[in-house]
């Protein structure tokens, strides 16, 4: 079944507690949390409750791991976070998968992205390291933006040269990232050399994750890979699995659950892509909809 095949289904047409969910996973900007960036009123009730009946709730997010650990410290106990668009996947401070560039490829956006500075575009690299997110350019306007979603973070003279496991490198553009960044970074990663690269599955994918945010990551990574092996290791199925997402780097997490929910608000390739429409963020879409399913 999928949406292409039947109309959307919105959350008040669901029949309450019509499915066996035991896996929750949500992205977290413009899904679970509203425009201003704030946890929904009732999120650690209804966490609790999800808790005592034995479903595991995952955030699945462009963030970082540190990032999303500190956002959900209180309940952070058993939760799986899957964290760097897929790419770095946690639960209880063990690592349960990883999927890091190779060196090449960071130098490769590095000074993609300083040529694009040269240029006169607003544009700033963050290198998304396992320990840490390191970034090159230091104004008050660009850290605020990396801070937001990198807690953990330094300012470094070559952010191509650290000692990390490098997951992804994540570019926010001023203007538009869709517009100018994403072609620029496109067209540079489409000159690596696709035999070197074999193992991370050739040349890197450039995913779109935000009006302003671009990611650079291997072409095997994404939320739903990362969601595909998550499932296979605990036994949960497609059907007992619940989706929430709003934008591009949601798509493959969607593909991965039967009962997935694009938000109101959503891109409109989401929106074809989910089975399910969700109420906005503004309007607390995803715990509105998962009350409703799971008769909460």
């Amino acid at each position: 079944m999928s949406s292409a095949a039947s109309p959307l289904r919105t959350a008040s047409g669901l029949p309450v507690g019509s499915a066996d969910i035991r896996l929750v996973v949500t992205d977290m900007d413009g899904t679970l949390l509203d425009d201003a960036k704030r946890i929904p009123p009732g999120l650690w009730e209804t966490l609790a409750e999800l808790r005592r009946r034995g479903v595991l709730f995952s955030p699945a997010s462009g963030r970082q791991y540190a990032t999303l650990a500190r956002e959900f410290a209180e309940v952070a106990e058993g939760m799986v976070f899957i964290a760097e668009n897929g790419t770095y996947v946690v639960r209880d401070g063990v690592e349960l998968s990883s999927d890091p560039l190779e060196p090449e490829v960071v130098a490769c956006v590095v000074q993609a992205v300083r040529r694009l500075v040269a240029d006169g575009v607003d544009v700033g690299a963050v290198v998304c390291g396992k320990r840490s997110a390191y970034v090159e350019r230091s104004d008050e306007a660009f850290l605020a933006e990396a801070c937001r979603y990198y807690v953990e973070n330094r300012v470094v003279e070559d952010a191509a040269a650290v000692d990390d496991d490098i997951l992804k490198v994540a570019l926010f553009d001023f203007g538009s990232a869709a517009r100018t960044t994403a072609p620029a970074l496109e067209a540079v990663t489409a000159t690596l050399p696709h035999s070197r690269l074999r193992s991370s599955g050739g040349t890197p994918r450039v995913v779109v994750s935000g009006e302003h945010w671009v990611d650079v990551m291997n072409r095997t990574a994404n939320k739903g890979a990362a969601l595909r092996r998550l499932q296979r290791e605990l036994g949960i199925t497609p059907a007992q699995t619940m989706v929430f997402g709003d934008y591009l780097n949601d798509l493959e997490m969607l593909d991965a659950a039967d009962w997935s929910f694009a938000m109101a608000n959503a891109h409109p390739d989401v929106i074809a892509r989910a089975r399910h429409l969700a109420p906005s963020n503004n309007d607390n879409g995803v715990l509105r909809t998962v009350a409703r399913v799971l008769n909460l």
